[in-house]
């Protein structure tokens, strides 16, 4: 294929920049569209002049049905309620749907395999090969680890953040949950606070930190009796998920339709 053609929504955040300088650093792939939303106060500024890239010709639009017709994918790190409205129209173009959104509700995360069925939807609570490499060896630690080990997830993210635990998180807490054959819904525990009932089997304890700027630190601890296991991944830049969401891009133009994870982007599903 030639240069494969690709939407960036919510382009005018942080995040957007970074997937709009991306893109233009990729080999194989270009920027075709911006999307902001309605009304936004950057409606017809370049693209490449509000990431740092450089003029690209690419005006900010808030029309993203005429984008998505005439592009091969997006990539999406919005919000749950515009990433099912993007998904329904990536599945009405039959185009790459790469999703970063974190903040999913488990209602709304079931709608999106429907679109699946004519988009090649991409999804990851994070899109660096670090962090799901370490999501990969939590879940064999899990395995191997039995119940006298107990598990805990901490992370913290910048004073901006508003969901809780962060989606990578919670995707390293489902790695673990998977890795002891439990459902993690049903032993997930978000908050401690007084006087509380002793620590029970089983169950896997998040914590969450926020402040300042940081950009995403993990670590997962695996807590025995006279030994403590602990896997880290800090991030350091955020340009490495915009990365990684290119590379889904270019790896989902090829697959058929169907709901993907960055698991399957880098083979560690095989």
């Amino acid at each position: 294929m030639g240069q494969m053609r690709l939407v960036i929504v919510g382009a005018g955040g942080r995040m957007g920049r970074a997937l709009t300088r991306a893109v233009t650093e990729a080999s194989g792939a270009c920027v075709v569209a911006a999307i902001v939303r309605e009304g936004s106060e950057l409606l017809g500024q370049d693209a490449g002049d509000l990431a740092g890239t450089g003029t690209l010709g690419v005006p900010l639009s808030d029309d993203p049905l005429t984008a998505f017709a005439a592009a091969d994918g997006v990539l999406d790190f919005t919000t749950p309620a515009a990433s099912l409205w993007f998904a329904e129209l990536a599945a009405q173009a039959r185009i790459v749907h790469v999703i970063g959104t974190t903040g999913w509700s488990e209602g709304e995360d079931a709608l999106l395999p429907a679109a699946a069925r004519h988009a090649r939807i991409v999804k990851s609570g994070n899109m660096s090969l670090g962090v799901n490499l370490l999501a990969s060896l939590v879940r064999r630690a899990a395995t191997a680890l039995d119940a006298d080990f107990d598990i805990e997830v901490l992370e913290m993210h910048h004073k901006h953040k508003v969901d809780a635990p962060s989606g990578t998180a919670l995707l390293l807490g489902e790695a673990a949950a998977e890795g002891r054959a439990m459902d993690l819904a049903a032993h997930s525990v978000r908050a401690r606070d007084g006087i509380m009932e002793p620590r029970k089997s089983g169950d896997i304890g998040f914590a969450t930190l926020r402040g300042g700027s940081v950009i995403g630190e993990h670590s997962v601890i695996f807590a025995g009796e006279g030994e403590r296991i602990e896997l880290t991944h800090r991030s350091e830049d955020r340009q490495l998920f915009a990365r990684g969401a290119v590379k889904a891009a270019l790896w989902g133009f090829d697959q058929k339709p169907g709901f993907y994870s960055m698991a399957d982007v880098l083979g560690l599903n095989s």
